[in-house]
Protein backbone atom coordinates (compact mmCIF):
# COMPACT_ATOMS: atom_id res chain seq x y z
CA UNK A 1 0.00 0.00 0.00
CA UNK A 2 1.54 3.23 -0.93
CA UNK A 3 0.49 5.36 1.91
CA UNK A 4 3.75 7.86 1.01
CA UNK A 5 0.98 9.20 -1.95
CA UNK A 6 -1.57 10.31 1.01
CA UNK A 7 0.89 11.46 3.18
CA UNK A 8 3.50 13.93 2.26
CA UNK A 9 6.65 13.46 4.14
CA UNK A 10 8.85 16.73 5.16
CA UNK A 11 12.76 16.05 6.15
CA UNK A 12 14.67 18.11 8.06
CA UNK A 13 17.75 18.50 5.54
CA UNK A 14 21.31 19.49 7.37
CA UNK A 15 22.59 20.60 4.06
CA UNK A 16 19.94 23.11 3.51
CA UNK A 17 19.21 23.68 7.13
CA UNK A 18 15.31 23.83 6.41
CA UNK A 19 12.19 20.70 6.37
CA UNK A 20 11.98 19.98 2.79
CA UNK A 21 9.50 17.88 0.96
CA UNK A 22 11.31 14.40 0.48
CA UNK A 23 11.48 13.54 -2.87
CA UNK A 24 12.96 10.13 -3.99
CA UNK A 25 15.19 9.63 -6.92
CA UNK A 26 13.78 6.67 -7.39
CA UNK A 27 9.93 6.56 -7.54
CA UNK A 28 8.65 4.48 -4.39
CA UNK A 29 12.33 3.68 -3.74
CA UNK A 30 14.86 4.56 -0.98
CA UNK A 31 17.91 4.43 -0.29
CA UNK A 32 19.11 5.13 2.89
CA UNK A 33 22.97 5.25 4.28
CA UNK A 34 23.77 5.29 7.88
CA UNK A 35 27.48 5.52 9.23
CA UNK A 36 27.51 2.44 11.67
CA UNK A 37 29.76 1.70 15.03
CA UNK A 38 33.62 1.19 14.75
CA UNK A 39 34.29 -1.93 16.50
CA UNK A 40 36.63 -1.58 19.27
CA UNK A 41 34.25 -1.25 22.33
CA UNK A 42 31.02 -2.13 23.44
CA UNK A 43 28.00 0.61 22.29
CA UNK A 44 27.13 2.59 24.51
CA UNK A 45 23.39 4.03 24.87
CA UNK A 46 24.23 7.06 23.35
CA UNK A 47 25.70 5.39 19.89
CA UNK A 48 22.61 3.32 20.62
CA UNK A 49 19.80 6.34 20.56
CA UNK A 50 21.48 7.48 16.95
CA UNK A 51 21.09 4.11 15.51
CA UNK A 52 17.40 3.68 17.24
CA UNK A 53 16.15 6.86 15.71
CA UNK A 54 17.84 5.70 12.08
CA UNK A 55 15.68 2.50 13.23
CA UNK A 56 12.35 4.50 13.42
CA UNK A 57 12.85 6.53 10.18
CA UNK A 58 13.15 3.11 8.35
CA UNK A 59 10.01 1.52 10.15
CA UNK A 60 8.18 4.26 9.15
CA UNK A 61 9.37 4.58 5.63
CA UNK A 62 8.86 0.58 5.57
CA UNK A 63 5.20 1.78 6.79
CA UNK A 64 4.37 4.12 4.22
CA UNK A 65 5.09 1.49 1.34
CA UNK A 66 8.68 2.90 0.43
CA UNK A 67 10.81 -0.11 -1.19
CA UNK A 68 13.70 0.92 1.19
CA UNK A 69 17.80 -0.49 0.96
CA UNK A 70 19.19 0.48 4.27
CA UNK A 71 23.12 0.75 4.33
CA UNK A 72 24.78 0.86 7.70
CA UNK A 73 28.48 0.01 7.88
CA UNK A 74 30.85 -1.75 9.86
CA UNK A 75 33.95 0.88 10.39
CA UNK A 76 36.66 -1.83 11.27
CA UNK A 77 39.91 -0.12 10.07
CA UNK A 78 40.98 3.30 9.19
CA UNK A 79 39.74 5.11 12.14
CA UNK A 80 42.23 6.84 13.85
CA UNK A 81 41.96 8.18 17.50
CA UNK A 82 42.32 12.15 16.27
CA UNK A 83 40.21 13.47 13.25
CA UNK A 84 43.41 15.23 12.19
CA UNK A 85 44.66 11.95 11.16
CA UNK A 86 47.16 11.63 13.72
CA UNK A 87 47.19 8.55 16.38
CA UNK A 88 46.62 4.97 16.70
CA UNK A 89 43.89 3.45 14.79
CA UNK A 90 41.01 3.06 17.70
CA UNK A 91 41.13 -1.02 17.11
CA UNK A 92 44.32 -1.40 17.10
CA UNK A 93 45.10 0.03 20.00
CA UNK A 94 42.78 -2.20 21.75
CA UNK A 95 44.38 -5.31 20.71
CA UNK A 96 47.63 -3.64 21.40
CA UNK A 97 46.13 -3.26 25.53
CA UNK A 98 44.76 -6.29 24.91
CA UNK A 99 47.17 -8.58 23.15
CA UNK A 100 45.15 -10.38 20.91
CA UNK A 101 44.48 -9.47 16.82
CA UNK A 102 42.89 -6.32 15.62
CA UNK A 103 40.52 -9.06 13.60
CA UNK A 104 39.46 -10.50 17.42
CA UNK A 105 38.44 -6.87 18.89
CA UNK A 106 36.15 -6.78 15.50
CA UNK A 107 34.64 -9.82 15.67
CA UNK A 108 34.14 -9.43 19.54
CA UNK A 109 32.89 -5.96 19.67
CA UNK A 110 30.93 -6.72 15.76
CA UNK A 111 28.60 -9.32 17.73
CA UNK A 112 28.29 -7.17 20.86
CA UNK A 113 26.56 -4.40 18.22
CA UNK A 114 24.61 -7.10 16.88
CA UNK A 115 23.18 -8.63 19.91
CA UNK A 116 22.40 -5.16 21.80
CA UNK A 117 20.71 -4.20 18.38
CA UNK A 118 18.42 -7.27 18.74
CA UNK A 119 17.81 -7.23 21.89
CA UNK A 120 16.30 -3.93 21.59
CA UNK A 121 14.17 -4.69 18.97
CA UNK A 122 15.67 -3.31 15.72
CA UNK A 123 15.12 -3.97 12.34
CA UNK A 124 18.50 -5.57 10.44
CA UNK A 125 20.30 -3.39 7.58
CA UNK A 126 19.06 -4.76 4.06
CA UNK A 127 23.08 -4.72 4.03
CA UNK A 128 25.61 -4.01 6.31
CA UNK A 129 29.16 -3.96 4.42
CA UNK A 130 32.65 -3.43 6.25
CA UNK A 131 35.42 -1.06 5.48
CA UNK A 132 38.03 -3.98 5.16
CA UNK A 133 35.59 -5.41 2.92
CA UNK A 134 36.09 -2.90 0.35
CA UNK A 135 39.92 -1.84 0.01
CA UNK A 136 39.77 -2.74 -3.71
CA UNK A 137 36.99 -0.07 -4.25
CA UNK A 138 38.63 2.32 -2.06
CA UNK A 139 41.87 2.11 -3.74
CA UNK A 140 40.72 2.84 -7.09
CA UNK A 141 38.37 6.02 -5.71
CA UNK A 142 41.74 7.04 -4.60
CA UNK A 143 42.57 6.55 -7.93
CA UNK A 144 40.08 8.59 -9.78
CA UNK A 145 40.38 11.50 -7.28
CA UNK A 146 44.12 11.85 -7.86
CA UNK A 147 43.43 11.69 -11.91
CA UNK A 148 41.34 14.89 -11.28
CA UNK A 149 43.97 16.84 -9.34
CA UNK A 150 42.42 16.69 -6.33
CA UNK A 151 44.89 14.36 -3.96
CA UNK A 152 48.42 14.54 -3.77
CA UNK A 153 50.81 11.53 -2.43
CA UNK A 154 53.62 12.47 0.35
CA UNK A 155 56.37 9.65 0.93
CA UNK A 156 53.11 6.92 0.58
CA UNK A 157 50.08 8.51 2.20
CA UNK A 158 47.60 10.55 0.25
CA UNK A 159 46.05 13.73 0.73
CA UNK A 160 42.94 15.51 -0.14
CA UNK A 161 43.81 18.80 -1.50
CA UNK A 162 40.82 20.79 -0.40
CA UNK A 163 42.31 24.18 -1.02
CA UNK A 164 42.78 23.11 -4.74
CA UNK A 165 38.44 21.47 -4.68
CA UNK A 166 37.56 24.76 -3.65
CA UNK A 167 39.47 26.99 -6.23
CA UNK A 168 37.91 25.02 -8.95
CA UNK A 169 34.48 26.04 -7.69
CA UNK A 170 33.55 23.60 -5.33
CA UNK A 171 32.61 24.05 -1.30
CA UNK A 172 33.95 22.13 0.38
CA UNK A 173 32.14 23.54 3.94
CA UNK A 174 28.78 23.07 2.47
CA UNK A 175 27.55 20.86 5.25
CA UNK A 176 29.14 22.21 8.16
CA UNK A 177 29.06 25.84 7.17
CA UNK A 178 32.62 26.51 7.66
CA UNK A 179 35.44 28.69 5.80
CA UNK A 180 37.86 27.15 4.41
CA UNK A 181 39.83 30.38 3.80
CA UNK A 182 39.02 31.80 7.28
CA UNK A 183 40.16 28.30 9.13
CA UNK A 184 43.58 28.61 6.62
CA UNK A 185 44.00 32.20 8.71
CA UNK A 186 42.62 30.88 12.18
CA UNK A 187 45.38 27.88 11.80
CA UNK A 188 49.10 27.92 12.61
CA UNK A 189 51.38 26.87 10.22
CA UNK A 190 52.66 23.33 10.09
CA UNK A 191 55.90 24.00 11.05
CA UNK A 192 57.04 20.70 9.46
CA UNK A 193 55.59 17.86 11.64
CA UNK A 194 52.99 17.36 9.12
CA UNK A 195 53.10 16.13 5.47
CA UNK A 196 49.66 17.78 4.49
CA UNK A 197 50.07 21.25 2.06
CA UNK A 198 47.21 22.87 4.12
CA UNK A 199 46.05 21.51 7.77
CA UNK A 200 42.42 21.15 6.00
CA UNK A 201 43.42 18.53 4.01
CA UNK A 202 42.28 15.03 5.09
CA UNK A 203 44.13 11.66 4.58
CA UNK A 204 42.59 9.32 1.60
CA UNK A 205 45.87 6.68 2.16
CA UNK A 206 47.64 6.88 5.24
CA UNK A 207 51.25 4.58 5.04
CA UNK A 208 51.56 2.26 7.73
CA UNK A 209 54.49 2.31 9.85
CA UNK A 210 56.27 -1.35 10.92
CA UNK A 211 54.35 -2.13 13.89
CA UNK A 212 50.96 -1.39 11.89
CA UNK A 213 49.03 -4.93 11.91
CA UNK A 214 46.20 -3.71 9.56
CA UNK A 215 47.66 -2.64 6.52
CA UNK A 216 47.11 -3.52 2.61
CA UNK A 217 49.23 -2.99 -0.57
CA UNK A 218 48.46 -0.22 -2.55
CA UNK A 219 50.27 1.73 -5.81
CA UNK A 220 51.72 4.27 -3.22
CA UNK A 221 52.44 1.96 0.20
CA UNK A 222 51.99 -0.86 2.36
CA UNK A 223 48.94 1.02 4.59
CA UNK A 224 45.35 1.59 4.68
CA UNK A 225 42.32 4.23 3.82
CA UNK A 226 41.30 7.00 5.31
CA UNK A 227 38.13 6.93 7.87
CA UNK A 228 36.07 9.15 5.42
CA UNK A 229 36.42 6.88 2.13
CA UNK A 230 34.85 3.61 2.94
CA UNK A 231 32.01 5.49 3.39
CA UNK A 232 32.18 7.25 0.25
CA UNK A 233 32.89 3.86 -1.64
CA UNK A 234 30.17 1.78 0.09
CA UNK A 235 27.14 4.46 -0.28
CA UNK A 236 27.70 4.83 -4.21
CA UNK A 237 28.52 1.07 -4.33
CA UNK A 238 25.27 -0.32 -3.22
CA UNK A 239 22.39 3.01 -3.37
CA UNK A 240 24.35 4.86 -6.75
CA UNK A 241 26.31 8.23 -6.90
CA UNK A 242 23.29 9.92 -5.78
CA UNK A 243 21.17 8.66 -2.88
CA UNK A 244 18.39 9.89 -1.38
CA UNK A 245 19.44 10.10 2.50
CA UNK A 246 22.50 9.90 4.57
CA UNK A 247 22.12 9.64 8.44
CA UNK A 248 24.38 9.60 11.17
CA UNK A 249 25.35 11.32 14.65
CA UNK A 250 25.69 15.22 14.89
CA UNK A 251 29.22 14.86 15.79
CA UNK A 252 29.71 13.01 12.55
CA UNK A 253 28.62 16.30 10.44
CA UNK A 254 32.06 17.71 10.43
CA UNK A 255 34.35 16.77 9.78
CA UNK A 256 33.28 12.83 8.64
CA UNK A 257 30.13 13.73 6.47
CA UNK A 258 31.95 17.02 4.69
CA UNK A 259 34.83 14.58 4.01
CA UNK A 260 32.44 12.40 2.42
CA UNK A 261 30.88 14.92 0.12
CA UNK A 262 34.12 16.34 -1.24
CA UNK A 263 35.42 12.52 -2.36
CA UNK A 264 31.95 11.42 -3.77
CA UNK A 265 31.29 14.96 -5.45
CA UNK A 266 35.09 14.92 -6.69
CA UNK A 267 34.17 11.61 -8.27
CA UNK A 268 30.58 12.03 -9.90
CA UNK A 269 30.41 15.79 -10.06
CA UNK A 270 27.12 15.37 -8.57
CA UNK A 271 25.45 15.97 -5.07
CA UNK A 272 25.99 12.83 -3.25
CA UNK A 273 23.07 13.04 -0.70
CA UNK A 274 19.57 14.82 -0.98
CA UNK A 275 18.94 14.94 2.80
CA UNK A 276 21.61 15.10 5.37
CA UNK A 277 19.76 13.67 8.51
CA UNK A 278 21.76 14.03 12.06
CA UNK A 279 20.65 12.98 15.45
CA UNK A 280 21.39 14.36 18.45
CA UNK A 281 22.99 13.59 21.08
CA UNK A 282 22.26 12.06 24.38
CA UNK A 283 23.16 13.47 27.92
CA UNK A 284 24.59 12.12 31.22
CA UNK A 285 25.45 13.98 34.20
CA UNK A 286 24.97 16.93 31.68
CA UNK A 287 27.79 15.73 29.60
CA UNK A 288 28.18 14.45 26.00
CA UNK A 289 27.66 10.27 26.63
CA UNK A 290 30.92 9.08 25.11
CA UNK A 291 33.33 6.21 24.43
CA UNK A 292 36.39 8.46 24.70
CA UNK A 293 35.58 10.13 28.32
CA UNK A 294 33.84 7.20 29.82
CA UNK A 295 30.73 9.07 30.44
CA UNK A 296 28.24 6.44 29.33
CA UNK A 297 26.24 4.00 30.16
CA UNK A 298 25.74 0.12 28.35
CA UNK A 299 22.30 -0.85 27.03
CA UNK A 300 22.77 -4.09 28.42
CA UNK A 301 23.17 -2.42 32.04
CA UNK A 302 19.67 -0.79 31.79
CA UNK A 303 18.02 -4.46 31.02
CA UNK A 304 19.68 -5.59 34.29
CA UNK A 305 20.20 -2.99 36.40
CA UNK A 306 23.41 -3.45 36.98
CA UNK A 307 24.76 -0.30 36.97
CA UNK A 308 24.05 0.83 40.65
CA UNK A 309 25.49 4.03 40.73
CA UNK A 310 23.13 5.38 37.87
CA UNK A 311 20.10 2.71 38.20
CA UNK A 312 17.86 2.03 41.17
CA UNK A 313 16.79 -1.11 38.81
CA UNK A 314 16.63 -2.78 36.07
CA UNK A 315 13.70 -1.63 33.33
CA UNK A 316 12.72 -3.42 30.24
CA UNK A 317 13.16 -2.83 26.51
CA UNK A 318 9.87 -1.33 26.10
CA UNK A 319 10.74 1.57 28.48
CA UNK A 320 14.18 2.20 27.08
CA UNK A 321 12.52 2.97 23.25
CA UNK A 322 9.50 4.82 24.74
CA UNK A 323 12.59 6.89 26.82
CA UNK A 324 14.27 7.90 23.82
CA UNK A 325 11.46 7.97 21.30
CA UNK A 326 9.37 10.80 24.00
CA UNK A 327 12.16 13.05 22.57
CA UNK A 328 12.63 14.29 18.99
CA UNK A 329 15.79 12.70 17.21
CA UNK A 330 17.34 16.34 16.78
CA UNK A 331 16.79 16.98 20.49
CA UNK A 332 19.57 16.89 23.19
CA UNK A 333 18.50 14.11 25.60
CA UNK A 334 19.05 13.58 29.16
CA UNK A 335 19.33 10.54 30.50
CA UNK A 336 18.76 9.85 34.41
CA UNK A 337 17.04 7.19 36.41
CA UNK A 338 14.58 9.19 37.06
CA UNK A 339 13.34 10.29 33.70
CA UNK A 340 13.24 6.26 33.04
CA UNK A 341 11.36 5.65 36.23
CA UNK A 342 8.84 7.89 34.71
CA UNK A 343 8.76 7.17 31.28
CA UNK A 344 8.11 3.08 32.67
CA UNK A 345 4.81 4.59 34.00
CA UNK A 346 3.84 6.31 30.74
CA UNK A 347 4.82 3.02 28.77
CA UNK A 348 2.82 0.99 31.45
CA UNK A 349 -0.07 3.28 30.98
CA UNK A 350 0.10 2.71 26.79
CA UNK A 351 0.19 -1.12 27.20
CA UNK A 352 -2.79 -1.21 29.17
CA UNK A 353 -4.36 0.48 26.86
CA UNK A 354 -3.02 -1.44 24.48
CA UNK A 355 -4.89 -4.44 26.16
CA UNK A 356 -8.00 -3.22 27.33
CA UNK A 357 -9.20 -2.90 23.73
CA UNK A 358 -9.88 -6.26 23.51
CA UNK A 359 -12.12 -6.25 26.20
CA UNK A 360 -14.53 -3.08 25.54
CA UNK A 361 -18.24 -3.04 23.71
CA UNK A 362 -19.44 -1.34 20.80
CA UNK A 363 -22.50 0.62 20.26
CA UNK A 364 -24.18 2.68 17.34
CA UNK A 365 -22.17 6.20 17.72
CA UNK A 366 -18.52 7.20 18.54
CA UNK A 367 -17.78 9.54 20.81
CA UNK A 368 -14.45 10.04 19.74
CA UNK A 369 -13.61 11.43 15.91
CA UNK A 370 -11.17 8.20 15.30
CA UNK A 371 -10.87 8.97 11.62
CA UNK A 372 -8.96 12.57 12.81
CA UNK A 373 -6.89 11.19 15.64
CA UNK A 374 -5.54 8.87 13.31
CA UNK A 375 -4.89 11.13 10.77
CA UNK A 376 -3.20 13.56 13.44
CA UNK A 377 -1.01 10.63 13.69
CA UNK A 378 0.09 10.15 10.47
CA UNK A 379 0.86 13.99 10.36
CA UNK A 380 3.38 13.80 13.29
CA UNK A 381 5.42 11.37 11.96
CA UNK A 382 5.31 12.75 8.32
CA UNK A 383 6.37 16.25 9.85
CA UNK A 384 10.22 15.43 10.16
CA UNK A 385 9.31 12.01 12.44
CA UNK A 386 8.05 13.62 15.20
CA UNK A 387 7.61 11.09 17.69
CA UNK A 388 6.98 13.19 20.73
CA UNK A 389 3.94 14.54 19.06
CA UNK A 390 2.96 11.16 17.62
CA UNK A 391 3.29 9.80 21.27
CA UNK A 392 0.67 13.21 22.40
CA UNK A 393 -1.30 11.54 20.10
CA UNK A 394 -1.31 8.19 21.45
CA UNK A 395 -2.21 8.96 24.65
CA UNK A 396 -5.42 11.50 23.82
CA UNK A 397 -6.18 7.44 22.66
CA UNK A 398 -5.20 6.08 25.66
CA UNK A 399 -8.04 8.78 27.58
CA UNK A 400 -10.41 7.98 25.20
CA UNK A 401 -9.93 4.11 26.03
CA UNK A 402 -9.96 4.72 29.74
CA UNK A 403 -12.76 6.36 29.37
CA UNK A 404 -14.66 3.56 26.89
CA UNK A 405 -13.63 1.29 30.07
CA UNK A 406 -15.67 2.93 32.67
CA UNK A 407 -18.64 3.68 30.28
CA UNK A 408 -18.11 7.38 29.74
CA UNK A 409 -17.05 6.85 26.27
CA UNK A 410 -18.94 4.71 23.12
CA UNK A 411 -17.49 3.61 19.92
CA UNK A 412 -18.80 1.82 17.25
CA UNK A 413 -17.11 -1.55 15.69
CA UNK A 414 -15.74 0.04 12.68
CA UNK A 415 -14.15 2.63 14.23
CA UNK A 416 -12.37 0.21 17.08
CA UNK A 417 -11.39 -1.58 14.58
CA UNK A 418 -9.10 1.56 12.92
CA UNK A 419 -8.26 2.85 16.71
CA UNK A 420 -7.07 -0.92 17.17
CA UNK A 421 -5.00 -0.96 14.09
CA UNK A 422 -3.76 2.49 13.96
CA UNK A 423 -2.44 1.88 17.71
CA UNK A 424 -0.35 -1.54 16.52
CA UNK A 425 1.21 0.25 13.04
CA UNK A 426 2.33 2.94 15.60
CA UNK A 427 3.03 1.64 19.08
CA UNK A 428 4.30 -1.36 17.44
CA UNK A 429 5.61 -1.37 13.72
CA UNK A 430 6.85 2.30 13.81
CA UNK A 431 8.21 2.96 17.70
CA UNK A 432 9.59 -0.68 17.82
CA UNK A 433 7.68 -0.69 21.12
CA UNK A 434 7.75 -4.37 22.93
CA UNK A 435 5.32 -5.39 25.17
CA UNK A 436 7.14 -8.32 27.43
CA UNK A 437 5.37 -7.99 30.41
CA UNK A 438 8.77 -6.92 32.24
CA UNK A 439 7.67 -3.60 33.32
CA UNK A 440 4.33 -4.54 34.92
CA UNK A 441 6.16 -7.18 36.68
CA UNK A 442 8.65 -4.86 37.84
CA UNK A 443 5.81 -2.14 38.96
CA UNK A 444 4.26 -4.99 40.79
CA UNK A 445 7.99 -6.68 42.40
CA UNK A 446 8.25 -2.94 43.58
CA UNK A 447 5.15 -2.31 45.34
CA UNK A 448 5.73 -5.69 47.32
CA UNK A 449 8.95 -4.69 48.61
CA UNK A 450 7.19 -0.94 49.66
CA UNK A 451 4.89 -3.09 51.13
CA UNK A 452 7.39 -5.22 53.56
CA UNK A 453 9.38 -1.93 53.98
CA UNK A 454 6.79 -0.46 55.44
CA UNK A 455 5.92 -3.63 57.88
CA UNK A 456 9.56 -3.78 58.61
CA UNK A 457 8.76 0.20 59.64
CA UNK A 458 6.07 -0.66 62.33
CA UNK A 459 7.93 -3.50 63.72
CA UNK A 460 10.89 -1.50 63.93
CA UNK A 461 8.98 1.01 65.73
CA UNK A 462 7.06 -1.12 67.79
CA UNK A 463 10.60 -2.51 68.56
CA UNK A 464 10.26 -5.70 67.19
CA UNK A 465 13.33 -6.37 66.14
CA UNK A 466 13.06 -10.11 64.60
CA UNK A 467 10.37 -9.00 62.51
CA UNK A 468 12.21 -6.63 61.49
CA UNK A 469 15.64 -8.76 61.08
CA UNK A 470 13.36 -11.56 59.24
CA UNK A 471 11.90 -9.09 56.97
CA UNK A 472 15.36 -8.13 55.88
CA UNK A 473 16.92 -11.15 56.12
CA UNK A 474 14.31 -12.94 54.01
CA UNK A 475 14.57 -10.70 51.44
CA UNK A 476 18.24 -10.61 51.41
CA UNK A 477 17.69 -13.98 50.58
CA UNK A 478 15.82 -13.85 47.34
CA UNK A 479 18.58 -10.66 45.85
CA UNK A 480 16.64 -7.92 47.25
CA UNK A 481 19.02 -5.69 49.55
CA UNK A 482 17.48 -2.94 51.42
CA UNK A 483 19.50 0.48 52.73
CA UNK A 484 18.30 2.46 55.71
CA UNK A 485 19.64 5.81 55.43
CA UNK A 486 18.44 9.23 56.76
CA UNK A 487 15.27 9.92 54.10
CA UNK A 488 14.01 5.82 55.21
CA UNK A 489 14.91 2.57 53.55
CA UNK A 490 15.48 2.05 49.71
CA UNK A 491 16.21 -1.00 48.19
CA UNK A 492 18.23 -2.79 45.06
CA UNK A 493 17.51 -5.86 43.23
CA UNK A 494 20.52 -8.03 43.20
Amino acid sequence: MELYKENQLKIYNSLSKSKEIFKTVTEGRVGMYVCGPTVYSNVHLGNLRTFMSFDMVFRYLLHLGYKVRYVRNITDAGHLESDADEGEDKIAKKARLEEIEPMEVVQRYTVNFHEVTAKYNFLPPSIEPTATGHIVEQIEMIKEIMDKGLAYEVNGSVYFDVIKYNSDGNNYGILSGRNVEDAIHNTRALDGQSEKRNPQDFALWKKADERHIMKWPSPWSDGFPGWHLECSVMSSKYLGDQIDIHGGGMDLKFPHHECEIAQSHACSGVQPVNYWMHANMLLLNGQKMAKSTGNNILPEEILTGSNKEILSKAFGVGVVRFFIMQAHYRSILDFSNEALLASEKGFNKLMEAVGILKELKVTEKSTFNVSEWKQKCYDAMSDDFNTPILIANLFEAVKFINQLKDDKATITAEDLEVLKTTLDVFVFDVLGLVNDGKEQSSDKLEGAVELLIKLRKEARENKDWALSDQIRDELLEIGIQLKDGREGTSFSVN
